[in-house]
């Protein structure tokens, strides 16, 4: 291949790639731009929408079809999540017996760009005839779906992101945002906390972080290194070795916390030209330390650690008896990191 079709070849690499970014950018414009159209339309419909939804005694079952549908699984997840229960219906199970699941004391959310889902409009009676609320998220707000439903929130578009006019983007970005502005504004209203969500959310890091104390992690028993204070230096290095937690407690004959001895002791030790055969740990460990209870949640244990730029804790009863010990490496194991 000669050098002016290398040449040619990086030329088009380069135009394409160009035209990628164009392209992508363009999308972003486009999906901004709707957003920001839904400010406008956070009105006297939206509040109420928000009371009747804070005002059900059952759960927010939430409908869509197609990519509606996604949207409106996403929306249930985060409705749920947050202090409102929720799910969602698919519209053409619903017709088939998973109507059932929807009561008179539950409220109803459909999804529907066109208003005009055939899906949605066939169950629309029996939801009537139930007395649930119905708010829809619709593009069209002279629709069918639009004119029957108690509050019809505007989610239309001027323009798809989509250049074919014809997958929804656009719309069902604004149809998202809306459904985070009800889940967020119910979450405010309801005072929603941080420790709530941490509930719904065991498993995850925030969970962990919110819920998780000392008692739960911590090394207890024959895992925690410790040597009584009368022991010598050599002692207590082969405890914190057999220990892998980079220090060891020091504890008086009843077992209560007098000092503490680190890796970074052991250095300012060997600094100081100290016989490590000779001296006693007592000579030569942090007195005291610091220590923590072990219902101290892990996440505040971690903020101590960080705050005092140190590796470890001694974890204590009422008494000042060791009953834990952690490092940094426990609570990146327990998920808290």
């Amino acid at each position: 291949m000669s050098s002016r079709d290398n040449h040619s070849d990086t030329n088009t690499a380069d135009q394409s790639d160009e035209r990628l970014r164009a392209l992508g950018q363009a999308v972003v414009t486009t999906e901004t731009r709707a957003v920001k159209q839904l400010a406008d339309r956070i009105d006297e419909g939206f509040a109420r929408a928000c009371r009747l939804l804070l005002d059900c005694e059952g759960r927010i079952v939430v409908l869509g079809m197609g990519k509606s549908g996604h949207i409106g699984g996403k929306i249930a997840a985060t409705l749920a999540s947050t202090g409102s229960p929720a799910f969602f219906v698919h519209p053409g199970e619903a017709s088939h017996g998973d109507l059932g699941m929807i009561t008179a004391k539950d409220a109803v959310i459909a999804l529907s760009n066109s208003g005009e889902t055939e899906e949605i409009l066939t169950i629309l009676p029996i939801i009537k005839r139930l007395g649930a609320p119905l708010i829809t998220l619709t593009g069209n707000p002279t629709s069918t779906l639009a004119r029957q439903s108690d509050v019809a929130l505007d989610v239309s578009v001027s323009q798809e992101a989509c250049p074919l006019g014809l997958a929804p983007t656009s719309s069902t970005t604004a149809t998202l945002v809306m459904g985070d502005a009800l889940a967020v504004s119910l979450l405010e209203v309801r005072g929603f906390t941080t420790d709530d969500f941490a509930r719904s959310h065991p498993a995850g890091r925030l969970g962990k972080r919110l819920l998780l104390q000392l008692a739960d992690v911590m090394h207890t028993g024959e895992a925690i290194p410790s040597v009584a204070d009368t022991a010598g230096l050599d002692e207590a290095l082969l405890e914190m070795s057999r220990k892998g937690l980079g220090m060891t407690a020091i504890v008086n004959q009843h077992d209560q916390v007098t000092g503490i001895y680190t890796d970074g002791d052991l250095r300012r030790t060997l600094d100081q030209g100290i016989d490590v055969h000779q001296a006693t740990v007592a000579e030569v460990m942090t007195p005291h330390g610091t220590t923590v209870s072990e219902d101290l949640l892990a996440a505040e244990a971690l903020k101590i650690m960080e705050d005092k730029k140190i590796n470890g804790l001694l974890v204590v009863d009422a008494e000042r008896r060791l009953v834990g010990a952690l490092n940094m490496h426990t609570l990146l194991q327990s998920g808290v990191l």
